[in-house]
C-alpha cells in the first residue's frame, strides 16, 4: 500500500506531500491544474526513465520518495531479500534528478538500478494510465485471474513441485546422453591410453626411486671409493680413529677419581669410540650394497625411458600424477559399461514424473475451463454496468506442453462492436491488440473485482478511467471501485462526480500564485469541501442549490 508520496522541484510542484487512505483515494481538479504531473511524478519512482526539463529551480535537484507499507506482501519481502535490500514492513523508493538531468535511484537508501526499482514497483503498484500496455494482456496474469477463480492453489503447488522434479529428471537423461555420445567417442582412445598405462604397470613412487638409484649406480665406483676411504681412517690405517680414540679413554681412566671434569669427559668420550665403531660398520655395510651393474643400469634407463615418455604424454611430473591418470580412465572406461543402466533408469523415473505431472496438469486445465464461462458471464455484466453494453470477452482455452503454470495457453479475447449477427460472425481478438486506454482500465476493473480477495494485488492506480462515460455508467464504476476497494488500494483520477462522490479520501488538485510563479498544490479535503467539489463537477463553477445536495446525495450512496 501507498502511505506517503513526497514531490519536490517537479514540474511546476514546488514541494507536496501526500498521505494516502488504505482505500479509495479520489484525486479531482480542474483540467491542467496539475494531475496529469502526479502520475509523472509516481511513474519515477515506478522505474520509468527521467527528464531534466521537468526541474522547476536549476538550482537544486528535484525528489521523488513512495513509502509503502509491505507487511503483507511476502512477495515484496522474498524479492528485497533476493535482490540484498534490507527489507522490513515499510520500503522506500526515491528518484533523484540532478541538476546536469542525471538520475539515481534508491530502494531503502540503497542505490538501485532502473530495472531493479522497475521490477520491484511491479509488485507494489498497478498503474493504469490511456494507453499504457497493461498486464491485462499478459498471459501469465490472465492465468493467475482463472487460478483465483478455481481456488485450487494446493493443487498448483503440487504440479509446480512435480514439474520442477519432470525438468530436472529430464535434465538428468539429457546430461546422461550427452555424456554416453561423448564416452562412445572416446571410449577406444581411452581404452589406448589406459592399456598404455597398464602394460607399463608403474608401482608407487617408482620413476622417483629408479631415478634415484640410476644416480648411485652411475657412481658406483667413485661412492665405493669414498666409503673405503673412510672405512681405511676408521679402522684400518696405521693409526686408526677407533683405536686412537680408545687409547685415550685408557690413559685418562686412572685419572677418574682426581679431577671432577674427567669422568664427565671420559663419558663422551666413550659415547663417541662407541659412534664411530658404528659409523665404522655402516661405512663397511654400505660399501659392500654398492656394486656396479651394468645390466641394471640398462635396464633402468629402459623403464625410466617408458616412464619420462607418459610423463611428457600426459603433461604431469610425478608416478602418483600417472597413477591417478590410469585410475582415472578405469573409472571413465567404467561409465562406459554402467551408462545405459543408468539411461533406462533415467528413462524411467522422466515418463513417471512426466504421467504424475500431466494428470496434475489435466485437473487444473479442467478446472480453468469450467472457469472460463463464469467468468466471461461475469464480466460482461459488469462491462455494461460502467457504460460498454456492447463490449464483451471470451476466454480461450487451449492445451499445449507441460509448462511452469500447467498445459494451457488462455488468451482473453475481446470485441467491443455491436453483435453481428448469425451471418457474419463475431471477431473477437486479444485484447492487447484491439482494446482501448479506457477499455481496458475499464475491463481490468471489472476482472480485478471479481478475484481481489483471491489474490494479493498490489495498489491499482486508475488515470481517467471514466473517458467516455457519464452518468449511470460513471456511478456503477465508483460502485466497483468502493467494493474492489474494501480489499485493496485504490487511487483515481476523475472528473467524474459520481466516482469523486465514492472516495474514502478525496484530494484536490489546484494551481495557485507564488510570487511571480504558479505552483501545483494538492490538499485532502474535508467533507463540507467535497461537497462544494463534486457541486462543482456536476453545475460548474458556482454550483446550485440542486447540484449542493446532488453532491451529498452521491456522498452519501
Amino acid at each position: 500500500m501507498l502511505t506517503k508520496l513526497h514531490i519536490q522541484n517537479y514540474a511546476i510542484i514546488d514541494e507536496i506531500e501526500i498521505d494516502f487512505s488504505d482505500q479509495l483515494n479520489i484525486i479531482t481538479g480542474e483540467t491542467g491544474a496539475g494531475k496529469s504531473i502526479l502520475m509523472g511524478a509516481l511513474s519515477l519512482i515506478l522505474g520509468e526513465r527521467a527528464d531534466s526539463s521537468v526541474l522547476v529551480n536549476k538550482e537544486k535537484k528535484s525528489c521523488i520518495e513512495g513509502f509503502f507499507a509491505v507487511a503483507d506482501k511476502p512477495t515484496v519481502q522474498q524479492w528485497l531479500e533476493a535482490a540484498s535490500f534490507d527489507a522490513g514492513t515499510e520500503l522506500l523508493l526515491r528518484r533523484e534528478i540532478a541538476v546536469n538531468g542525471k538520475s539515481r535511484a534508491f530502494i531503502n537508501d540503497t542505490p538501485a538500478t532502473l530495472s531493479q526499482l522497475k521490477a520491484l514497483a511491479s509488485l507494489l503498484v498497478d498503474l493504469h494510465q490511456q494507453f499504457d500496455t497493461l498486464e491485462l494482456g499478459n498471459s501469465d496474469f490472465q492465468l493467475q485471474v482463472l487460478d483465483a477463480l478455481a481456488d485450487h492453489q494446493p493443487l498448483l503447488q503440487e504440479y509446480r513441485t512435480q514439474f520442477q522434479q519432470w525438468q530436472t529428471a529430464r535434465a538428468t537423461l539429457e546430461e546422461l546422453n550427452t555424456q554416453k555420445a561423448a564416452f562412445s567417442k572416446e571410449a577406444d582412445y581411452h581404452q589406448f591410453l589406459y592399456d598404455e598405462l597398464e602394460t607399463v604397470s608403474l608401482q608407487e613412487g617408482e620413476l622417483e626411486q629408479l631415478d634415484q638409484e640410476l644416480k648411485m649406480l652411475t657412481h658406483a665406483e667413485g661412492i665405493k671409493n669414498a666409503l673405503s676411504a673412510a672405512y681405511y681412517e676408521l679402522k684400518e690405517s696405521p693409526q686408526p680413529l677407533v683405536s686412537s680414540l680408545k687409547q685415550m679413554i685408557q690413559q685418562l681412566q686412572p685419572f677418574a677419581g682426581y679431577h671432577t671434569g674427567i669422568p664427565t669427559l671420559l663419558e663422551r668420550l666413550q659415547g663417541l669410540h662407541v659412534e664411530l665403531q658404528d659409523i665404522a660398520g655402516e661405512t663397511d655395510h654400505i660399501n659392500d650394497q654398492v656394486q656396479f651393474d651394468e645390466k641394471r643400469i640398462e635396464w633402468i634407463n629402459q623403464r625410466l625411458a617408458e616412464g619420462y615418455k607418459l610423463l611428457k604424454k600426459h603433461g604431469v611430473q610425478t608416478t602418483a600424477d600417472l597413477l591417478r591418470i590410469q585410475e582415472d580412465l578405469m573409472e571413465k572406461l567404467q561409465q562406459v559399461l554402467n551408462i545405459d543402466d543408468a539411461i533406462r533408469s533415467a528413462e524411467t523415473a522422466v515418463k513417471k514424473l512426466e504421467q504424475s505431472a500431466t494428470a496434475l496438469a489435466e485437473k487444473i486445465s479442467a478446472a480453468r475451463v469450467k472457469q472460463a464461462a463464469p467468468l466471461e458471464k461475469e464480466v460482461n455484466r459488469l462491462l455494461k454496468q460502467v457504460g460498454m453494453p456492447n463490449a464483451r470477452i471470451q476466454v480461450s482455452c487451449k492445451q499445449t506442453g507441460l509448462q511452469q503454470q500447467g498445459m494451457d495457453a488462455i488468451e482473453f479475447l475481446f470485441n467491443a462492436n455491436i453483435p453481428a449477427g448469425d451471418n457474419n460472425p463475431d471477431r473477437f481478438e486479444p485484447i492487447r491488440k484491439v482494446a482501448s486506454g479506457g477499455e481496458l482500465s475499464r475491463l481490468m476493473l471489472c476482472i480485478k473485482s471479481l478475484v481481489a480477495r483471491s489474490i494479493n494485488l498490489p495498489t491499482l492506480i486508475f488515470d481517467e478511467i471514466d473517458t467516455g462515460i457519464s452518468g449511470e455508467a460513471a456511478r456503477q464504476v465508483g460502485i466497483i471501485m468502493k467494493e474492489l476497494a474494501a480489499s485493496l488500494q485504490i487511487i483515481c483520477i476523475t472528473h467524474q462526480p459520481q466516482i469523486a462522490g465514492k472516495a474514502d479520501a478525496h484530494f484536490f488538485v489546484y494551481k495557485e500564485a507564488a510570487g511571480n510563479s504558479i505552483k501545483t498544490n494538492i490538499r485532502l479535503l474535508p467533507a463540507e469541501e467535497r461537497i462544494q467539489a463534486i457541486a462543482r463537477m456536476l453545475s460548474g463553477e458556482h454550483p446550485t442549490a440542486a447540484a449542493l445536495e446532488n453532491a451529498r446525495e452521491m456522498m452519501m450512496q
